[in-house]
């Protein structure tokens, strides 16, 4: 049987070695592409989660952790979905988070793309659109780690679960690809690995957050348009952006799984 802290282990060093000669200059590919000059050292974004230690056990329960995604920062550089392809070694033509571009012309049509999911960043303008642009942003997708999760009440075998934590995460070994919790989730962020061959989707790295690691994507943010963290400590900055006057949002609140992943700046064009 795989031992899978050997792989994971494996995973994480060649994370290392990936970012070591990103910033040792030996690698010239699509970080480099995606990270406009000048933007933020990624050497110097902190990883720990401020006021958290490492778990060796089980979370307290207590915890209550939030995703925040800042619409009005997102540059569309990438760095995101590198940091997450690298991390989990994603399957070219899949994505466990995302970038999507929204382009508004002066007639309020709303154009929606997301090449190669948006991995090398939006170095070409859209040549296609007939009238004047008004407006254009980004909007990072990932999983929304709901409250009331559809994908775990449609799994027949239970390899789609809830921790205690409030994480929802898959069993690889009991998964059988049957679809339903792709079929299930509203907002998409599930996939059939053709690697796997089992139900995929982003975690919030969830093996970081134990060691009281920041996920992948937020600790590369160059403009700090991820944060993390817990709602229940006052003293976060999740909670603070929370309990400001600011526009936040979830995506389709609706269908009632109450998303953990919420929106600054949240607009009426996203879907």
């Amino acid at each position: 049987m795989m031992d899978m802290d050997a792989v994971q282990e494996e995973i994480n060093r060649d994370r290392r070695a990936f970012i070591s000669k990103v910033f040792q200059g030996t690698i010239a590919g699509s970080l480099l592409l995606v990270i406009p000059a000048g933007a933020m050292d990624l050497a110097g974004i902190p990883e720990q989660i401020p006021g958290m230690r490492a778990e060796t056990g089980p979370f307290i329960t207590r915890r209550k952790f939030a995703f925040v995604v800042d619409i009005t920062r997102c540059i569309g550089c990438g760095s995101c979905c590198v940091a997450d392809r690298n991390e989990y070694q994603v399957p070219e033509g899949n994505y466990r988070t995302w970038v999507e571009r929204y382009i508004i012309d002066d007639h309020d049509n709303v154009y929606v793309d997301s090449p190669d999911g948006g991995l090398d960043g939006y170095q070409e303008p859209r040549t296609d659109i007939p009238y004047p642009v008004r407006d254009t942003f980004f909007v990072p997708k990932l999983c929304n780690m709901c409250e009331k999760p559809s994908c775990v009440q449609v799994c027949p075998v239970g390899a789609t679960f809830q921790t205690e934590d409030g994480f929802v995460l898959i069993d690889q070994k009991r998964c059988v690809a049957c679809g339903y919790c792709v079929q299930a989730c509203p907002y998409s962020v599930r996939f059939i690995n053709p690697v796997t061959r089992t139900a995929d989707k982003c975690t919030w790295c969830y093996h970081r957050v134990r060691k009281g690691l920041l996920p992948a994507c937020v600790n590369v943010c160059p403009v700090q348009a991820r944060k993390f963290g817990d709602l229940n400590d006052r003293e976060s900055e999740v909670y603070k952006i929370l309990h400001l006057p600011h526009v936040v949002s979830v995506l389709k609140p609706g269908m009632g799984n109450k998303p953990s992943l919420h929106y600054v700046g949240l607009r009426r064009e996203v879907v």
